[in-house]
C-alpha cells in the first residue's frame, strides 16, 4: 500500500501524540538536557522549526535526539520519528527536487527519501559533524543523485547508447553534465557565495537551511545572498533589459 506524502507527515505526527509516544518523550527528555526545556514533542517541533531561534541550540537538540535514535527500545523510535518531522521541511525540498529529476515515481521518492534518511541519523558519526540538519539533508540528496547516476550508466552500457545523447535526454532535469557547467559558470562569477547561491537559486534550500551548513546566521546568509545576486545580475548586464525585466529572454521571475 502507497501513502501520500503529507500522508505519511499526518501518520507521523499523529503517533507523537499519543500516550505511549509522551511517555517515550518524557523519558527522552530526562536523559537529554537539551530537550529538558520542552513539555511534549508538539513544543519541540515548534522551536526547531521556529525561523527564529538560536541554530547551535536547535543542533545540540538534534545532536540529542540522534545519540538517543542511534539506541534501541521506545526511546530510539521516538527520537527518529522527532527527527523525521524536525528535518520534514528539508526532507519535502529533496522530495521536490528528485522528482523534478525524475529520480523514480513520487511513491518511489518518497520511500527512499524516509529510507535513506533513517539510516543516515543511524550512522552518523557525531564526532566528525558539525551541523546535524545540513549534513543528514546532503547526505541523503547526494546519495540519491548517485544512485540515478550509477543505474543511468548502467543504461548506457546495456544498451550501448551515446553517453551524450543519454546525459542530454532531459531525463534527468538539465543533466549532470549541464549541472556541472552552471556550477562552474557560478563559481566563476561569484566566487565564495556562489555555494549560497547555487544551494538556493538552484537546489531549493532556504536560506535559513544554508545559513545553518554554512555557520552563518540567517540575516548575515540573506545579506550576502541579495548582494550575490546584485553581482550576478552587473555580470549579466549587457543581457539584461530592464524594462522587459527579462535576462537573456528569461522571466525575471523564473530566475
Amino acid at each position: 500500500m502507497s501513502f501520500a506524502w503529507h500522508e505519511i507527515r499526518d501518520h507521523l505526527m499523529h503517533s507523537s501524540s499519543n500516550l505511549h509516544f509522551q511517555r517515550s518523550f518524557d523519558a527522552v527528555r530526562r536523559a537529554q538536557v537539551a530537550l529538558a526545556p520542552f513539555r511534549d514533542p508538539a513544543a519541540l517541533l515548534d522551536g526547531l522549526h521556529r525561523t527564529l531561534g538560536d541554530q547551535g541550540q536547535k543542533n545540540l537538540i538534534l545532536s540529542a535526539l540522534v545519540r538517543v535514535a542511534q539506541g534501541d527500545g521506545p526511546a530510539s523510535d521516538c527520537a527518529l520519528t522527532l527527527l523525521l518531522l524536525a528535518l520534514w521541511p528539508g526532507l519535502d525540498a529533496i522530495r521536490r527536487r528528485s522528482i523534478w529529476r525524475r529520480i523514480g515515481t513520487a511513491d518511489e521518492v518518497a520511500s527512499d527519501v524516509l529510507a535513506r534518511t533513517t539510516e543516515a541519523v543511524r550512522r552518523l558519526d557525531l564526532g566528525r559533524v558539525n551541523w546535524i540538519a545540513a549534513t543528514v539533508l546532503r547526505n541523503v540528496e547526494r546519495d540519491m543523485i548517485r544512485v540515478r547516476e550509477r543505474d543511468q550508466a548502467r543504461e548506457r552500457l546495456a544498451s550501448g547508447a551515446d553517453p551524450d545523447e543519454v546525459a542530454d535526454s532531459g531525463d534527468s532535469g538539465i543533466g549532470a553534465a549541464g549541472y556541472a557547467r552552471l556550477n562552474g559558470a557560478v563559481r566563476k562569477l561569484l566566487g565564495d557565495d556562489a555555494l549560497l547561491v547555487i544551494r538556493v537559486a538552484i537546489e531549493g534550500f532556504s536560506q535559513a537551511e544554508v545559513a545553518v551548513e554554512l555557520g552563518l546566521t540567517e540575516a548575515a546568509a540573506r545579506k550576502r545572498y541579495q548582494r550575490a545576486m546584485r553581482r550576478l545580475n552587473d555580470a549579466l548586464n549587457p543581457a539584461y533589459s530592464s524594462k522587459s525585466g527579462e535576462i537573456a529572454g528569461v522571466p525575471a521571475k523564473a530566475l
